[in-house]
């Protein structure tokens, strides 16, 4: 019963924000790509509308399990993490990542803390109402599509040679450019942070590759599995197995939409890129 009022809500020709680029896969299912800046008020309200209307079987996040925990928590929890940026914390992400790709995770933690602080929001709404709606619509999936950030890490590290590493370091460690609302507004079509990324990787191409390319190729990868045909339930085992297709939303920065869209109809193999 709950499927079938699920099926009666979705929208056959959804009213669909701008930032949502549809694909489709070859047995017919559909993948809505909400395309968003991590710190922007538009994008939590396009993720929500998109939900609502194409009433999803699975919504795929660009997070990993390393960092799902800010789903869980609330703005203010937030903005407190991001703003407390001590040695113990460093002492930790060396722990876990090792020395460089410690120092990488707590270099970029700097520039998130960086625009929290300027803007007063945190960042990842836009994924907490992801997961805030996707929880009202019945039989629907939560997803985590984004490659683990200690293997983002060490690739990025690995592409670096040391003086490389010295200035990527000394740009992320003296950030102090203001930022306005309206400047992450206008950065919809290319999000904030990796606009501020893209900017300080942008002479080193081989960190591009690892943080944005690889990611892009991750991110299509996870979609298309999310988009595989929906086994229907079965009154009894005697009874034929019957599929639909799937309707899958995809939140992800906005520098990723490109690489998704180009990667879509590629054969993919992650196992190169996750070594």
């Amino acid at each position: 019963i709950l499927l079938e009022m699920k099926m009666k809500k979705r929208q056959k020709k959804p009213a669909l924000p701008s930032t949502v680029t549809e694909l489709d896969t070859e047995d017919g299912s559909k993948v809505y790509v909400v395309g968003t800046a991590h710190f922007s008020d538009s994008s939590k309200k396009d993720v929500v509308k998109t939900i609502q209307e194409v009433q999803p079987d699975v919504v795929v996040v660009e997070l990993c399990q390393y960092r799902v925990s800010m789903l869980k928590m609330d703005e203010k929890t937030l903005l407190k993490e991001a703003k407390e940026i001590n040695l113990e914390k460093l002492q930790q992400a060396i722990k876990q990542n090792g020395v460089m790709s410690g120092l990488m995770q707590m270099l970029l933690l700097k520039v998130s803390a960086h625009i929290t602080e300027q803007l007063g929001m945190a960042p990842g709404g836009e994924f907490r109402e992801a997961f805030k709606e996707a929880s009202k619509v019945p039989f629907c999936k939560f997803h985590l599509g984004d490659r683990p950030i200690p293997v983002t890490f060490k690739r990025a590290i690995a592409a670096l040679s040391f003086w490389q590493k010295v200035k990527l370091a000394w740009g992320l460690c003296f950030l102090s450019d203001p930022i306005s609302k309206d400047d992450v507004e206008k950065c919809k079509q290319k999000d904030l942070l990796e606009q501020m990324m893209a900017e300080m990787i942008g002479e080193f191409p081989d960190l591009h590759r690892t943080i944005v390319s690889e990611r892009d190729i991750y991110l299509t990868y996870m979609l298309k599995q999310a988009a595989k045909q929906i086994e229907l339930p079965r009154a009894s085992e005697t009874e034929p197995r019957k599929y639909i297709p799937a309707v899958v939303v995809g939140v992800v920065g906005m520098g990723h939409v490109p690489g998704i869209e180009k990667n879509w109809n590629s054969d993919l193999n992650i196992q190169e890129i996750m070594r």
